[in-house]
């Protein structure tokens, strides 16, 4: 009787599942990079990656998950498997240093120890999160709130309006959406002959449908800077969900205020905009819908904002996929009763997201462009330039992943995308949520390509709203008013300080330069307008945006020797070496006198000019 007691005594529960796996594999992990030569556990070569076997792996991990089962079944080993974890991943974090030492790298090691020293003290989190009542607003926030986002609106456009008048928004990408919308105003087709030096779908690079929720405004304004405003619009209008989170969640006005502050004052976001007009601008202000529909349990705000997040762009799949991850580990660790209505969510969001995406990314490879996976080169140790490939990269050598999130030139962005947030993304017990951090190590961390990790690039629209969502639900757990806030008031300076240093004076020099040399640049749009709207033009990389809106347009820095010749005008900007360098002879710098001789050749003559700044060549007709 007495052995039948001991053989039940610890029931076998989720958690208990999920922290036995992760030790089993860690301790998988750990094994097959002791196997590995000594010369290669070097984390920046791939040659070890390349040694590592995949079904070892899972047969060591399985192995090891059996007996810690049939332990469990005879004693609690829930305290031991805690510090177990602990202890394997001190012994791979110090194996890995040996190999592979940067200060960096000894930081964000020391930092996965404590997490799990806080886990092995402490357990998991898994009470129930605390019911809250949204408070009575005081009618003044709000008003308050609203010239916040109003003057972020104002800014934003002046920004990315400055950029277009400044003639500084290059080919890649401005003046390939602005001649793609001038297509879909008049076709009703994303198409364009700017992007791959001929006529195609943008779709065809990426799947991207959200764009024609934009097209009934831009059509009223049809001109390129109305884009800019639509952006800065767009990526305005995530105060509305956010306050709404915050409002859910049991914050008073004031910080609800506060919220919306940190997120328009946060550098990465208004940053984001520092490229003009990206389909990512819409990820903010869904992801946020997302999680409203989620947290208040509206299945149909939840599925608009899915449908429309993944309109955004193949990889949106990502995020939506990883909140649906969150939702479905989240509820089945605490599963309660009324329970199954949010988990049967969480499986359907998932398995849309990832239907989606094969979808999509299998439509790309057959009549597209592919995925871009080049970006992850410095994962993929097998030739396979796959996705799956990155993957399989970090189940067998998590450090690997750990070690190029904290690249040198990564630092500057972990400062400026976590310190304005005082960190809260990561503070918490409830480890589940950790889940949310995966878009923002892989997007923008685990990356060699330097955009991604640059925040005046859009690539950190994603990622912002999963980090200010998490700064939201961490300060939740703090139960006392004041300390709330006081730190998002703390939060909030910072924000303002770093959006000040940072943002401001970047942003502003494009207004400002194009009101001081408002007659320079309007000579050059003046000479640039005189070339008629339906001629096939050839133009330098910061002309393509002004004369975007035309059916025949190429760069002159990537387009065929037969698209140049065949075009009824060239533009040459004079200073732009780069955009006639491949028409030098040998190691001589005559690029240009040699475009002008060919262009001669070939039957074009002078139309106009702008001395030692433009000259526009023009095709005799026959």
């Amino acid at each position: 009787m007495q052995k039948q007691k001991n053989f039940i005594h610890c029931k076998p529960d989720v958690p208990s599942l999920l922290r036995r796996g992760i030790l089993c594999w860690l301790t998988a992990v750990t094994a097959e990079y002791f196997l590995l030569p000594g010369n290669l556990r070097d984390l920046a070569s791939l040659a070890g990656l390349a040694q590592m076997s995949l079904p070892r792996l899972a047969g060591i991990s399985s192995s090891g998950f059996l007996i810690l089962s049939l332990l469990s079944a005879f004693a609690d080993t829930a305290r031991a498997e805690r510090w177990g974890i602990l202890g394997v991943l001190g012994v791979l974090a110090v194996a890995s240093l040996r190999a592979s030492f940067t200060w960096p790298f000894l930081g964000a090691c020391a930092l996965v120890v404590l997490c799990a020293l806080v886990y092995a003290v402490f357990g998991w989190n898994g009470h129930p999160e605390p019911a809250v009542r949204p408070k009575t607003t005081s009618k003044k926030y709000p008003w308050i709130t609203g010239a916040l986002a109003a003057a972020f609106f104002l800014f934003v456009t002046a920004w990315t309006v400055g950029r277009v008048y400044t003639f500084s928004t290059p080919t890649y990408d401005f003046g390939i959406f602005s001649q793609m919308f001038h297509y879909m105003r008049s076709t009703g087709l994303p198409m364009t002959t700017l992007e791959r030096d001929g006529l195609l779908s943008h779709f065809d690079v990426h799947v991207s449908p959200i764009y024609y929720l934009l097209l009934p405004f831009y059509a009223l304004a049809p001109y390129p800077a109305a884009l800019q405003v639509l952006q800065a619009a767009v990526i305005t209008s995530s105060v509305i969900p956010l306050w709404k989170i915050g409002k859910l969640h049991g914050f008073s006005g004031a910080g609800n205020m506060l919220l919306c502050a940190v997120l328009l004052l946060y550098p990465a976001y208004s940053g984001g905009t520092g490229y003009d007009i990206h389909e990512n601008c819409f990820l903010t202000p869904l992801l946020l819908w997302l999680f409203y529909g989620i947290d208040s349990g509206k299945s149909i705000v939840t599925a608009s904002a899915t449908i429309l997040t993944l309109m955004v762009k193949e990889d949106a799949a990502v995020y939506t996929a990883v909140i649906a991850l969150w939702l479905v580990v989240k509820t089945v660790l605490r599963f309660q009763k009324g329970d199954s209505k949010t988990l049967i969510t969480g499986i359907a969001l998932l398995a849309f997201s990832l239907a989606w995406f094969m979808l999509v990314t299998g439509y790309l490879f057959a009549h597209g462009d592919g995925v871009m996976t080049y970006r992850y080169q410095n994962f993929q140790y097998d030739g396979a330039s796959s996705l799956m490939t990155v993957i399989k990269s970090v189940l067998l050598c998590p450090m690997k992943a750990v070690y190029e999130c904290v690249d040198r030139e990564k630092l500057g962005f972990l400062a400026i995308t976590l310190l304005p947030l005082l960190g809260f993304p990561i503070l918490t017990r409830r480890f589940e949520r950790y889940i949310l951090l995966i878009p923002y190590l892989l997007v923008n961390l685990m990356s060699d390509y330097r955009y991604q990790h640059d925040i005046f690039f859009q690539y950190t629209f994603g990622s912002t709203a999963l980090l200010v969502y998490l700064t939201v639900v961490n300060l939740k757990e703090l139960r006392i008013p004041w300390q709330r806030l006081s730190l998002l008031t703390a939060a909030a300076i910072v924000c303002a300080a770093c959006f000040a240093r940072v943002i401001v004076p970047k942003a502003m020099t494009y207004p400002v330069q194009a009101v001081r040399s408002f007659h320079t640049y309007q000579t050059l749009r003046d000479t640039l307008a005189d070339i008629p709207e339906n001629a096939s033009v050839a133009a330098p990389t910061f002309c393509t945006t002004f004369l975007s809106q035309r059916n025949i347009l190429y760069d002159l820095r990537y387009c065929s020797l037969e698209h140049l010749l065949d075009s009824d005008y060239v533009v040459i900007k004079i200073s732009s070496e780069g955009d006639y360098r491949k028409f030098s002879s040998g190691e001589r710098n005559d690029g240009l006198s040699n475009l002008i001789k060919l262009l001669g050749q070939n039957g074009f003559h002078l139309k106009s000019m702008i001395v030692d700044e433009l000259v526009i060549y023009h095709k005799a007709t026959p």
